[in-house]
């Protein structure tokens, strides 16, 4: 049997006023990697996502969900959603009921789940996100951040195959980003596919496997993310920043610093190390 969770065949979607949105797109995700979408506004990624979970059927192109071609009736459309799931950019498209246990809660009592797992569900992913505060609070009431929180809450509880996030980051603070990044990392180290587009390159180089670039509507560049970040040419022409990390390991490469025979480094801690072992066999 394949691995392959989602795969994508010369998918291409036009808006109702004309927009290309995305051009004959192709792409294979395998279960369990961590995949990010990197481009600018506009370049089709989010119309990406509308597609993979569903809620926008291509213009042309197929979708396959485990190497099954997607069919877009009530039940094939029910069956996607329940395995892959997305988190908006904007959680005020995603929220709906009077409180933040309703909400949480909505989507999982309604797949006829015994209650009293589904309590013990909704108080688990409540407690991982740090909700307790304002659990019963009004959901219109919540700060941005908050909103955010709850919006992956919403998600995580379903306990969906592929976990789909837009901007995941967006709108929390520090603290709260750190708590959302590990637990995304804690979704992957059990075997969840997870998606997400992100503007912040330095977090997409040390999590992703892969890196798709979108740039108007299409993928220009797919690979590694050592590999996508060290092509110049590329982020040039999408308009990215070169993470941090890779600008540093590339100038202490022209200065001779470091050895060009080692590995491309994905964290700031890995590349300290490096530095301290050129110093260190300097000096012996």
């Amino acid at each position: 049997m394949s691995d392959s969770i989602l795969k994508v065949a010369n998918l291409s979607y036009v808006y109702e006023d004309g927009t290309k949105a995305l051009k004959k797109i192709d792409f294979n995700i395998k279960k369990g990697e961590k995949i990010a979408f990197i481009g600018g506004n506009g370049s089709g990624k989010s119309t990406m996502f509308l597609c993979l979970n569903g809620v926008l059927r291509p213009t042309s192109g197929n979708i396959y969900y485990e190497d099954k071609q997607i069919e877009y009736t009530r039940k094939g459309l029910l069956d996607l959603r329940s395995k892959v799931q997305i988190v908006f950019q904007d959680p005020d498209n995603q929220l709906f009921s009077a409180s933040v246990y309703e909400e949480i809660s909505f989507g999982i009592f309604n797949l006829g789940i015994d209650e009293k797992v589904v309590e013990r569900k909704v108080n688990e992913v409540i407690k991982e996100l740090e909700i307790e505060p304002f659990v019963n609070k009004p959901t219109h009431f919540l700060s941005g951040g908050q909103k955010k929180r709850v919006s992956i809450a919403d998600i995580l509880v379903m306990d969906p195959e592929v976990i789909i996030l837009d901007e995941p980051t967006s709108a929390l603070d520090p603290k709260y980003t750190n708590v959302v990044n590990n637990l995304i990392d804690e979704l992957t180290e059990n075997g969840k596919t997870v998606i997400l587009s992100t503007h912040d390159v330095n977090q997409a180089l040390k999590w992703a496997d892969r890196i798709f670039v979108f740039m108007d509507g299409e993928i220009v560049k797919e690979g590694r993310p050592e590999d996508i970040f060290l092509d110049d040419e590329t982020l040039n022409k999408a308009n990215l920043l070169v993470p941090y990390t890779i600008k540093l390991y590339k100038n202490l490469l022209r200065k001779g610093i470091l050895n060009e025979n080692l590995k491309v480094p994905k964290t700031i801690e890995i590349l300290e190390k490096y530095i301290e072992e050129s110093f260190e066999s300097k000096k012996g």
